[in-house]
C-alpha cells in the first residue's frame, strides 16, 4: 500500500495468499474439533436440534449401522481432498515462485 496499490488489490494479491495456509489449517483444525464436541453440542443445543456428533452418538449407542459408516467414509474423503488440493496449489505457487526467480 506504501507504493500507491489500492486496499483491496492489497488484500486479495498479498495478504490473502500469506494467510491461505492458516485459514485452512484453521478450518481443519475447528471441523474435527466441532465433531469431538459431543458434551458442548448436547448442552447448548435446543430441545429440537440434533447437531452431526449427536446424531453420531445416538446410532453408535445402538450399534454401528451402514449410515454411520458412509458418513465416516464421507468425512474421510471430503477432509482427504481439502488436504488434496492445498498442497497442489501450494506446489503449484511454489514452482511459479522457483520459475520467476530462475528467470530474472
Amino acid at each position: 500500500m506504501d507504493l500507491g496499490s489500492p486496499p483491496v488489490k492489497t488484500f486479495f494479491s498479498i495478504t490473502l495468499p500469506i494467510i491461505t495456509p492458516a485459514l485452512a489449517a484453521g478450518w481443519l483444525l475447528a471441523f474435527t474439533l466441532s465433531l469431538d464436541d459431543l458434551v458442548i453440542a448436547s448442552f447448548v443445543s435446543g430441545p429440537g436440534a440434533n447437531t452431526l456428533p449427536m446424531v453420531v452418538f445416538s446410532s453408535v449407542r445402538m450399534g454401528v449401522s451402514p449410515k454411520i459408516n458412509a458418513l465416516a467414509t464421507l468425512i474421510i474423503l471430503i477432509v482427504s481432498l481439502a488436504t488434496l488440493l492445498a498442497w497442489f496449489f501450494m506446489r503449484r505457487n511454489e514452482t511459479k515462485r522457483k520459475a520467476a526467480l530462475h528467470n530474472v
